[in-house]
C-alpha cells in the first residue's frame, strides 16, 4: 500500500503560481512512477503530468505544457507540481497518484491521494 497526501492548494489570482506537494509513505517511493491529475466540477478526471522513478523523464498534457512542472525528491518521498501562469480554468481538485507503469490515464494508477483544492480567481 502507498499512502499519498497532497498539500499546497489554495486561492490564487490569475497569472499567479502555486506549488503542490504530495508526500508518500508505505512502500518504497522510488519504485513508483508518479502522476498528477485534476478534476473540475462536472468534468472527468484529467491527466496533467507523469514522472519516472528517477525523475529523468516527464510527460505533460498539452493543456499545461510550458506552465506546469512535475518533479520529485526521492530522499523526501515527495512529488511536486509547480504551477505557473495560472488561469481560471485551472480551478479544480488536484490529485497525485502512484503507479508501477508508464501511465498517462487514471485507470493505470494504483494509489491516490485525497486531493487538494486549487481555486484561481480572475
Amino acid at each position: 500500500q502507498v499512502y499519498l497526501v497532497e498539500s499546497g492548494g489554495g486561492l490564487v489570482q490569475a497569472g499567479g503560481s502555486l506549488r503542490l506537494s504530495c508526500a508518500a509513505s508505505g512502500r518504497t517511493f522510488s519504485n513508483y512512477r508518479m502522476g498528477w491529475f485534476r478534476q473540475a466540477p462536472g468534468k472527468e478526471r484529467e491527466f496533467l503530468a507523469h514522472i519516472s522513478r528517477s525523475g529523468g523523464t516527464t510527460y505533460y498534457a498539452d493543456s499545461v505544457k510550458g506552465r506546469f512542472t512535475i518533479s520529485r525528491d526521492n530522499a523526501k518521498n515527495t512529488v511536486y507540481l509547480q504551477m505557473n501562469s495560472l488561469k481560471s480554468e485551472d480551478t479544480a481538485v488536484y490529485y497525485c497518484a502512484a503507479t508501477l507503469k508508464v501511465a498517462l490515464t487514471s485507470i493505470d494508477y494504483d494509489y491516490w491521494g485525497q486531493g487538494t483544492q486549487v481555486t484561481v480567481s480572475s
